[in-house]
C-alpha cells in the first residue's frame, strides 16, 4: 500500500475452458502471475463445479470470490489481500437458441482503495454481443464505485463494434500500457486479441498484456493449460 493510500493490484483475465485441459499447468500459470484478482471465463458449470473451481483456486493460492455456474461461466478468484464488500452474479437475457451468458461482479477493498470488479464472456453473435457490451457499461455505472475493472473473453477483436464501444468508455489496458504479448488466441498460434481488461478513468495502468517470460511460466504450460492465453494487468487504484 502506498503512502497516499493507493493500492497496486494485479488483475488476471483467463478463459479456462471448463478446466478440460492440463489443470496443473493452469494452476502453475495463475500462481506464477501472483494475481490479486482473477477474472475467469468458462469456469466449470456442471457436476461438482464448485469443488473443481475451489481446487483450482487452492492450487493457485487463491479463494473463490464469486461466479461459476451461477453466472453461466464467468467467475472471480481473489487473494487474501482483498476485503470483500459484496458480490453479485447476473444472468443476461437469453436469446432462444443462443448460449446463456452472465456477469460475475464484486466490490472489494485493498486497504484504502475500493474497486468494482466484473468478469464477462460475451456472445459469439455480434448484435447480442453489442447489447451485452452496453449492459456491461450499465452494470459498472450502477455499482456505486468510482473505480472499476472489467475483463474477459470478448469474442471480438479491437476495431469491432463492441470492443470499440467499451474502449470509448473505459481504458483498454493493453492499448494504454502494453507489456508482454498482445495476442490471446490461440496459444499454439497467437494471432488475435479477443480477451481484454478494461479500467475506468482514474485508474493508473502500469502494464497489461499476455505474461510471457515471467518466472515460473513456460511456453509449454501456456499451450497446455487451456485454449486461450491469459491477460495480466498491473493497476494502481487510488484511495477512496
Amino acid at each position: 500500500m502506498a503512502s497516499d493510500g493507493s493500492a497496486l493490484v494485479r488483475v488476471l483475465s483467463y478463459n479456462i475452458r471448463s478446466m478440460r485441459d492440463d489443470t496443473h499447468a493452469l494452476a502453475r500459470v495463475i500462481g506464477a502471475c501472483a494475481p490479486d484478482l482473477v477474472l475467469v471465463q468458462e469456469a466449470p458449470r456442471f457436476f461438482r463445479w464448485r469443488k473443481k473451481l475451489a481446487r483450482l483456486a487452492r492450487a493457485s493460492g487463491l479463494v473463490i470470490l464469486a461466479g461459476g455456474a451461477t453466472a453461466a461461466g464467468p467467475a472471480i478468484l481473489c487473494s487474501l489481500r482483498a476485503t470483500v464488500e459484496r458480490t453479485e452474479d447476473v444472468l443476461l437475457p437469453l436469446v432462444p437458441g443462443h448460449h446463456r451468458r452472465g456477469f460475475s461482479t464484486a466490490v472489494v477493498r485493498f486497504g484504502g482503495a475500493r474497486l468494482g470488479v466484473l468478469s464477462c464472456h460475451l456472445s459469439l453473435h455480434k448484435d447480442e454481443r453489442y447489447d451485452q457490451g452496453g449492459m456491461l457499461l450499465d452494470r459498472l455505472a450502477g455499482m456505486g464505485v468510482e473505480y472499476a475493472v472489467a475483463g474477459g473473453d470478448l469474442n471480438e477483436r479491437p476495431g469491432g463494434r463492441t470492443f470499440t464501444r467499451l474502449a470509448e468508455n473505459l481504458q483498454d489496458c493493453w492499448a494504454t500500457a502494453p507489456s508482454g504479448g498482445e495476442y490471446t488466441s490461440t496459444p499454439a498460434d497467437p494471432h488475435q486479441r479477443i480477451d481484454a481488461i478494461f479500467a475506468t478513468k482514474g485508474i493508473e495502468v502500469l502494464g497489461c498484456g499476455v505474461p510471457l517470460g515471467l518466472p515460473g511460466i513456460t511456453d509449454t504450460d501456456l499451450r497446455t493449460a487451456t485454449d486461450h492465453l491469459p491477460v495480466l494487468a498491473t493497476l494502481r487504484i487510488p484511495a477512496h
